[in-house]
C-alpha cells in the first residue's frame, strides 16, 4: 500500500495515477510494496527531521527511512515541496518533473539503488529518467 500524506499545502497529486505508477516501478523492479508513505512537507519540516534523525543541519529535497524486510518493500519517504519547486527552477525543469524525480528517487533507494558513488549516482539519474518516461507514457 503506498500513501501521499500532506504536511503543507502542496496541491494534492491524483492518488490513483500517482500510486499505480509508483507500483509500476516496484514491478519494473522485480519488488514487491508492502508499505510505502510519502510525506510532502516544507523546508522547515524536512530540516527538523534531517536535523533530529540525520545530525544534518542542512536543508534537502528528500529523505528516506528504509523499513525494508522479508521480501517487501517498507519505508517513509518525507519530500520537500519547497526544495523540488526550487530545483525545477534552477534546473530549468517542469515541476511535474522533477516531483516525479524525487519521488521515483525514494522508492529507488528502497529498491536498493544508492547515489553515493559516482557510478551509483549515475546509475540512480538514468533509472530516475527511465521511470519519469514510464509515467508520461501512461498519462
Amino acid at each position: 500500500m503506498i500513501e501521499l500524506n500532506y504536511q503543507n499545502d502542496f496541491e494534492h497529486l491524483d492518488e490513483l495515477i500517482h500510486t499505480k505508477w509508483l507500483e509500476q516501478i516496484a514491478v519494473t523492479e522485480a519488488k514487491t510494496i508492502g508499505e510505502i508513505s510519502y510525506v510532502f512537507c516544507s523546508d522547515e519540516f524536512l530540516l527538523s527531521i534531517n536535523q533530529d534523525y540525520l545530525n544534518h543541519d542542512t536543508f534537502t529535497d528528500i529523505i528516506t527511512f528504509d523499513y525494508c524486510e522479508e521480501g517487501l518493500i517498507n519505508g517513509e519517504i518525507y519530500i520537500s515541496t519547497d526544495r523540488v519547486k526550487e530545483n525545477a527552477s534552477s534546473f530549468g525543469v517542469s515541476l511535474t518533473n522533477e516531483l516525479l524525480r524525487v519521488m521515483a528517487h525514494g522508492l529507488l533507494h528502497l529498491c536498493g539503488y544508492g547515489d553515493k558513488s559516482e557510478a551509483e549516482a549515475q546509475l540512480m539519474r538514468d533509472k530516475e529518467n527511465e521511470k519519469i518516461g514510464m509515467f508520461h507514457v501512461k498519462q
